[in-house]
């Protein structure tokens, strides 16, 4: 199949462990050095927006919002870059690079919309039933809301020390 008529997966990453994790673990699966993969590649970052980090604390100085943006473009940067060189280190080709501003339950889903993404690939966080109603799930609401296909990479759990 030529590149160009292969479907787009997106991974989504954030600066978690659990992100990275299912990048490697999709990369080692379905992107194995000699094999034919099926899937174009994307990766998609949700950075959260100033008014988001802020909360209800209000806006505050100019120079402090300033300071809050350049933070968090340089973390979102640090954290794209990372994944680049996971793939690099795998020799896996990136045909999409993106970070987009707002919550990462509504970034993944408008950005498997922009690109026709076939496939979104994101890591589980593996919250409790508890933390994850109070917290909400970015997976679970992914899965709900995404037009396409979600596959939710988990993390295994480490066995219990005798």
């Amino acid at each position: 199949m030529a590149e160009s008529a292969k479907p787009l997966m997106l991974i989504a990453i954030d600066d978690s462990e659990h992100s990275f994790y299912a990048l490697e673990w999709t990369l080692d699966h379905l992107f194995a050095p000699g094999s034919t993969h099926p899937f174009k590649l994307g990766i998609i970052h949700a950075r959260a927006s100033p008014a988001s980090a802020l909360g209800v604390a209000g806006v505050g100085s100019g120079d402090f919002l300033n300071s809050l943006i350049s933070d968090m473009k340089k973390s979102a940067t640090k954290t794209v870059e990372k994944a680049k060189e996971v793939c690099a280190t795998k020799k896996v080709e990136i045909v999409l690079v993106e970070v987009m501003e707002g919550d990462p339950r509504n970034v993944m889903p408008e950005a498997v919309d922009k690109h026709k993404a076939a496939l979104l690939v994101l890591g589980s966080h593996g919250y409790g039933a508890v933390k994850r109603a109070v917290l909400g799930s970015v997976s679970d609401f992914c899965a709900h809301h995404a037009n396409c296909s979600v596959m939710i990479v988990k993390r295994p759990t480490k066995p219990a020390a005798k």
